[in-house]
């Protein structure tokens, strides 16, 4: 009987390797069949998680229009995805010019988009801003700007898009968005209204085109960290505090959100929250003990006041 179990083990662990090469080769196929041939229009492509959320739709054989207020940086992400990828299973990425901090602009790139290609199947709205600082500190302005890159440019381009997709019916739009949605940060208030604005828009919008079949969708991880940065080690056990924001500095990698971005459209999900446990139970304690989780956030707020960060 022993014998026995020792010989099935390995065929066992064998089999379990092949379902799961099954199952990723069956999603890898689902994937691209979901947006082949699909007009997607990224914002903000340039940036890390743009870049990713490029690569993947391109490779799945969509017709992409990349978005980004730097033309050069653009060209060279055009480079990059035309360099990898088999032109016979791929279409060429159209390229614009497009910064949603000035939305007097977005109208014209929404129609140059819909006189190209005439229609939009799926949106991904990723341009994002942020700035630290003491909320008395952050000028008028900057917060102005905030709120246009973040709510203003995002429901602007949706506004302009939406009637095409409800007159046929069909289309999705992704809002990728962040934890701030669901709950603020200290020193982060300009960026953290400009996350709430957005998700409340959406969650209403979701309702209002369900009936028309456009699929909203909004991704929200703790925070999209860079591609070589990862969270630095030190003693951030020392109180409640400290444990709390180091499990949020562990960030989310550009290819996870890209890839969770893919599957969001593939499944048409409704809601993604991306983030490990303890950011999770801090929207659970954020809805359900208020005054418990102000009180900790408060002791924060003190502390770093009081104690000179490190560095």
């Amino acid at each position: 009987m022993g014998v026995m179990a020792v010989l099935m083990l390995p065929l066992l662990l064998l089999g379990i390797s092949g379902l799961l090469f099954i199952y990723q080769e069956v999603s890898r196929l689902w994937s691209k069949s979901a947006v082949q041939n699909k007009v997607v229009v990224i914002t903000d492509a340039i940036s890390g998680l743009g870049k990713e959320c490029a690569r993947v739709f391109h490779t799945g054989g969509a017709r992409l229009v990349l978005c980004g207020k730097n033309w050069e940086r653009l060209e060279n992400l055009y480079d990059a995805l035309i360099s990898v990828a088999d032109p016979s299973k791929t279409f060429t990425p159209k390229l614009v010019l497009l910064d949603l901090s000035d939305i007097s602009c977005v109208p014209d790139v929404a129609k140059e988009v819909l006189d190209c290609y005439g229609c939009v199947d799926i949106l991904i709205n990723n341009a994002s801003v942020k700035v630290k600082g003491s909320a008395h500190k952050i000028s008028l302005e900057l917060d102005k700007k905030i709120m246009d890159t973040n709510y203003f440019g995002p429901i602007t381009l949706t506004k302009a898009l939406l009637p095409n997709m409800i007159s046929r019916r069909t289309g999705q739009i992704v809002l990728v968005n962040n934890i701030q949605g669901k709950f603020g940060i200290p020193f982060h208030t300009a960026y953290a209204a400009s996350k709430h604005a957005a998700l409340g828009f959406f969650d209403c919008l979701r309702a209002e085109v369900e009936e028309y079949d456009v699929v909203i969708s909004t991704v929200s991880p703790t925070f999209i960290r860079s591609y070589h940065v990862y969270p630095q080690q030190g003693n951030w056990e020392a109180s409640i505090w400290k444990f709390f924001f180091r499990k949020l500095t562990y960030g989310v990698h550009p290819v996870e959100v890209a890839e969770e971005v893919m599957r969001t459209v593939r499944r048409k999900k409704q809601e993604v929250f991306m983030a490990n446990p303890i950011p999770k139970a801090a929207v659970y304690v954020r809805t359900f003990f208020p005054e418990f989780f102000f009180a900790v956030v408060a002791c924060g707020v003190k502390e770093k006041l009081s104690v000179p960060e490190e560095g």
